[in-house]
């Protein structure tokens, strides 16, 4: 537990970052310098570092050939002025803007003073020229004409200098709240509060005087990772590149540091769950229960095409197994909060397309394109810039992949295809057994709207489910003769699969047919 203290007058000795481990939610720091010391005991003061660092994770080492040990190390922190801003040629905008803003005023203020006094010119002249027609009435002159045209001027200047005036006062009102803003301004970027800064106070004991080598390292929050993808395809050939995104605030750079990257979690517990008791009873099952088969039909979902979205910033999916990657060259991370991206590995390989639709799920046809993950090193889950030929065509999630295993990938739908999934069911009671036969029927009508001057074949991968059978009293069965045509295959999961090849413009019907039976024991179906 450390307090903010007034700082000790010390010599500071820079004490740079020199390899960072960024974990799933912070970072372990490592710094690294040479001490010039004096045979004895002495106190060093080095730094400055991030005021986030973490105390109890502090830990330093020192290198010499000379009997060199560490006897305390800390971390301290006081509040520091900022320092001034960099060196210009000129002033910053905003003094020249109030510089400017403060030439305007006093002009207007000026020009007001000017019309005020003009006004008040303009009245007495008036208030004269009033006084010189009752005087002339009354020794009988009659210039009708001439008073007519001095009141008229005289007027005409008092309204167009009066116009002017509220012209200028509200000038200066909008100068005074600019000037006011601008103020403020200088007051938030030019006069800065303290921040909050650290420094390491070391104390070592040293046999002779020489160089020695300092390795620090700590913990500090405020630093992050996600793994990020880029997959580019042309033709048969896809390039995937790896990459970091990487934030940190920090309080201080990451320059030309060695980057590794790992899915370390050091602020989970690692105490084991606690058990609680289960309890199972049992109990006779009545005559009415013994009678019948009570059954159900179940989703169940066996595979998908990368991890089930996230609200917000997803965790790193790492397998269960820690792992650790690591930027091929130094790379400098500013400590401004956001995302910076870090290359780590790029491979290219030959990739497998096919066009595939499971029209119960979906009716659009998607263009997935598989591949052997060739990188180096396991993908871990995360979104993928899809980039075709013609450039960027969307986004996607790649699902955790382990060293050497497949990939799927979908680079999105086509807009050129069209499937029509039509369902039927008839139901029906058979013979002296009583057994109820369920018979499906589905559909599937697949559309190719082909440009002019297209040519060539293309293969629509449909797959369909059939329900699968977990008690004896159910059986599903295929009617192979009345599906047109039948399933190229039928896997252990029940799904159906037919590869149909369509020419341009073609048109083409798939129709699967299957029957559910069960034995009058079975209720539910």
């Amino acid at each position: 537990m450390t307090t903010a203290t007034k700082p000790i007058t010390l010599p500071v000795t820079a004490l740079p970052v020199t390899a960072v481990t960024c974990l799933e939610d912070r970072a372990h720091v490592e710094r690294a310098t040479v001490l010039d010391l004096a045979a004895g005991v002495q106190r060093l003061r080095l730094g400055p570092i991030s005021a986030l660092a973490v105390d109890r994770t502090l830990h330093a080492e020192l290198t010499a050939d000379h009997g060199a040990t560490v006897l305390d190390v800390r971390i301290v922190r006081a509040w520091t002025p900022r320092g001034p801003q960099p060196p210009t040629d000129d002033d910053s905008p905003l003094r020249r803007r109030e510089h400017a803003l403060e030439e305007e005023r006093r002009g207007l203020e000026r020009r007001r003073d000017r019309l005020r006094t003009r006004l008040d010119l303009l009245g007495r002249l008036a208030a004269d020229l009033l006084r010189e027609i009752g005087e002339g009435a009354g020794f009988g002159e009659s210039d009708r004409t001439r008073w007519a045209a001095e009141l008229d001027r005289v007027d005409g200047e008092r309204d167009s200098s009066g116009e002017e005036l509220r012209t200028v006062d509200a000038r200066l009102a909008a100068v005074a709240a600019e000037l006011g803003d601008v103020e403020r301004a200088m007051d938030l970027a030019e006069d800065e509060p303290a921040e909050l800064v650290g420094h390491v106070e070391l104390t070592v004991e040293t046999e002779a005087a020489g160089p020695v080598g300092l390795r620090l390292s700590h913990l500090t929050a405020c630093a992050m990772w996600r793994p990020a993808y880029r997959a580019v395809l042309d033709g048969d050939s896809l390039t995937l590149e790896t990459e970091a995104m990487v934030w940190q605030r920090t309080g201080e750079d990451w320059s030309d540091v060695r980057l590794t990257l790992s899915t370390a979690r050091s602020a989970l517990a690692t105490d084991p769950p606690r058990l609680r008791e289960d309890r199972l009873t049992l109990k006779d099952r009545s005559a009415a229960e013994r009678r019948t088969v009570d059954v159900e039909l179940r989703e169940e979902e066996i595979g998908n095409l990368g991890p089930a979205p996230v609200v917000g910033l997803p965790g790193v999916d790492d397998g269960g197994e820690t792992r650790v990657l690591r930027a091929p060259a130094p790379v400098s991370v500013p400590g401004d909060g956001r995302a910076h991206r870090v290359p780590l590995s790029s491979f290219g390989t030959e990739a497998h397309s096919e066009y595939a639709c499971s029209p119960e799920l979906s009716p659009l046809v998607t263009h997935l394109v598989r591949f052997d993950n060739l990188s180096g090193h396991v993908l871990l889950a995360g979104p993928v810039d899809l980039v075709r030929s013609g450039g960027f065509s969307g986004r996607g999630t790649l699902d955790f992949t382990a060293l050497g295993a497949p990939v799927e990938l979908a680079f999105g739908s086509r807009d050129d295809h069209r499937v029509v999934r039509q369902t039927e069911e008839t139901r029906d009671t058979t013979g002296l057994t009583q057994r109820t036969v369920v018979t499906r029927t589905v559909k599937l009508h697949v559309s190719r709207f082909s440009a002019p001057g297209e040519d060539g074949e293309r293969v629509v991968v449909l797959r369909e489910r059939i329900p699968v059978s977990e008690v004896s009293a159910v059986e599903v069965r295929l009617h192979k003769d009345a599906c047109s045509p039948a399933p190229d295959a039928v896997d252990a999961e029940g799904i159906a699969r037919w590869d149909v090849p369509l020419a341009p413009g073609g048109r083409r019907t798939i129709t699967l047919v299957y029957e559910l039976s069960a034995s009058s024991k079975v209720t539910g179906l």
